[in-house]
């Protein structure tokens, strides 16, 4: 089973899909042709066995050094060695007429042994392909590498509706359908393979030129992020997340998939093993303020036509998630012929949370589509409509108990975050409508938010321990009472938020960093086995926390740990173990990086007089 630490893994993408790297130079992960379909290379849940692509000195050993070129997703990893050292840079250029992953081998130094080693399996390692081309023996004990004076060498693989092709400057042999080849790179030599998969039954593509392609990836990625308008502290750190976050996007829709990856474990050995390669409308309005804030309003355009597509319909129907394309149906299944990572069964595809109850979803999309709006993204008719439908609906069920933000699989609650945020969507309709002059029953609407704002603040806090609770009459917390002041429902200065703040980071203290909840409170609200560790969005949520309540040492403090959990190529996952050490579940995490912005942004001018007032 795989055992390489998540943070060892370094993303490369094509906005439409993206695979992980490993230190070691082995290819992983990878799914085709979009982010959600089957991987055909899967080693991450597993082991070998289940695909993978190792391109690195023979002998196998992890690189000396590795990085991304300066403002691009081209990924550079460096191995040093007496006999000399070497580069191999990866990327995947832009989507074209097909996907493409490019690996080039570049000499530095001296003269380095080289192999590869390509084990390619469909449908999640379930499928092994018909390989044609190839030698049978050389590659073996060594080949020439192509030098430009004839064609490259070429094979192909196919099973049912995946079919790939292999160009490389050496020959590679294939034994039980592993391509292999061993070549030698000396200074100033380089070695190119491309990668391209396509659906079986369509003609062969055109691949990748190597050299032009990579001159393409890297105009593409400076290009993009030289709209960035963000010059505050920390702006390499803000750029590379939002170069990420960018890489994280579906290009033909707007959608951002919550993270690139599958089943990595909130745990190790545990079953809280989820499936993030898809759109979640929680994360919209964050999302919204990373992009809008740092200058990309194309992207916010995007990502806002994406949330009223998918939403629309029966407000009744509204889902906490949606497929890259605004598919609603994701069922969820298990891939029982994988082990998981490092034993972390079940593998999941599919999330069944999509047929939750989820109260702050409603919330969420309202203040998403309010937030588009005060920032000059146009909005129709037809999306206003929307709101109001969602509000009607709204009105009806606010007072009913639901799954939460966290979507616990117990019992359902009166969670105080999901009446929070039925307040916001009712709040930012009243201020919609007066404020544009749009219709809608304003004077109902109001009333209902005062309502919906006495009940919490009666039956969600605990004046004995002066903090509001996870859900009404719970001894527990929850990291999401940090939004209460974001949100505009009480003042930064109300004794209660300072006391919920104090709270929250003392209960859901997790080595220094912040858990979601307490999985131990109230018996288990999520009702299921294990616990969590440090999630990084919740600890980015307590960097704004405290920045707003006047505690900006401890705010930048934590902020520059939170930095500082970055994996070597810039990288977070959704949580992180304080005790281990260790990342722990799917990567790269859009939320976490969506909090870096933010919690970035507010540090350096958030709305306090004792902000930095560097950042523009």
């Amino acid at each position: 089973m795989s055992s390489k630490p998540i943070e060892d893994y370094g993303l490369i993408g094509d906005l439409h899909t993206a695979a992980l790297v490993a230190l070691d130079g082995s290819l992983d992960w990878l799914c085709l042709p979009p982010f959600d379909d089957r991987a055909c290379f899967a080693a991450l849940l597993d082991d070998e066995g289940a695909g993978h692509w190792t391109l690195a000195p023979a002998g196998g050993r992890r690189a000396t050094s590795r990085a991304y070129e300066d403002g691009t997703l081209v990924l550079r990893t460096r191995w040093e060695g007496a006999n000399g050292a070497v580069d191999v840079v990866d990327f995947m250029p832009p989507r074209g007429e097909a996907p493409d992953v490019v690996r080039i081998v570049e000499g530095v130094r001296g003269r380095v042994e080289m192999q590869t080693v390509l084990r390619l399996r469909f449908d999640y390692g379930r499928v092994r392909p018909w390989v044609r081309g190839g030698d049978d023996t050389v590659g073996r004990t060594g080949g020439g590498a192509h030098r430009g004076d004839g064609p490259p060498h070429q094979v192909s693989a196919v099973a049912g509706p995946d079919a790939v092709w292999i160009r490389s400057d050496v020959p590679m042999a294939h034994d039980d359908g592993v391509l292999t080849a061993s070549f030698a790179v000396a200074e100033g030599e380089r070695v190119a393979f491309v990668f391209t998969h396509r659906l079986s039954h369509l003609p062969e593509p055109t691949p990748a030129d190597p050299v032009r392609s990579l001159e393409q990836t890297r105009r593409h990625w400076t290009d993009w992020i030289g709209r960035c308008t963000y010059d505050g502290p920390w702006a390499a750190e803000v750029r590379h997340s939002l170069l990420l976050l960018k890489a994280l996007t579906f290009a033909p829709t707007g959608g951002i998939v919550a993270a690139a990856t599958t089943s990595l474990p909130e745990e190790v050995g545990g079953v809280r093993n989820w499936d993030y390669r898809y759109c979640w409308l929680r994360d919209a309005t964050f999302a919204l303020q990373a992009l809008l804030a740092s200058g990309y309003t194309e992207e916010a355009q995007a990502w806002r036509e994406w949330l009223v597509r998918a939403v629309a319909g029966d407000p009744s129907k509204l889902q906490i998630m949606y497929g890259l394309d605004g598919t609603q149906r994701l069922p969820e299944i298990t891939l029982d012929w994988l082990d998981g990572y490092r034993g972390s069964r079940p593998v999941r595809v599919g999330n069944a949370a999509a047929e939750q109850h989820q109260l702050d979803v409603w919330g969420e999309v309202l203040d998403g589509l309010h937030l588009a709006r005060e920032a000059g993204l146009e909005l129709s008719d037809p999306a206003w409509d929307l709101q109001v439908a969602l509000l009607d609906w709204l009105a009806e069920h606010w007072s009913a108990p639901d799954n939460g933000l966290w979507e616990m699989r117990g019992p359902r609650r009166h969670f105080v975050h999901s009446k929070v945020m039925a307040w916001v969507g009712f709040d930012r309709a009243v201020t919609t409508a007066e404020k544009h002059g749009l219709r809608g029953d304003v004077d109902a609407w109001r009333s209902i938010a005062d309502r919906i704002h006495a009940e919490v603040c009666d039956r969600g806090y605990d004046p004995v321990r002066n903090t509001f609770t996870q859900f009404y009459g719970s001894q527990g917390l929850d990291a999401s009472l940090l939004l209460i002041p974001r949100v505009g429902f009480l003042p930064w200065d109300d004794p209660r938020v300072v006391g919920t703040i104090e709270a929250v980071a003392t209960e859901l203290d997790h080595g220094g960093l912040l858990l979601r909840y307490d999985t131990r409170a109230d018996g288990g609200p999520d009702g299921l086995p294990g616990e969590e560790s440090a999630f990084l969005a919740c600890s980015f949520w307590m960097v704004d926390a405290l920045h707003g309540i006047g505690e900006t040492a401890r705010a930048e403090a934590l902020f520059e740990r939170l930095v500082a959990l970055r994996n070597d190529v810039g990288l977070l996952p959704e949580e992180y173990d304080a005790r281990t050490g260790r990342h722990l579940g799917n990567t790269p995490q859009a939320f976490s990086l969506v909090g870096l912005v933010n919690s970035a942004r507010h540090l350096c001018g958030g709305g306090r007089s004792n902000s930095r007032d560097t950042c523009r």
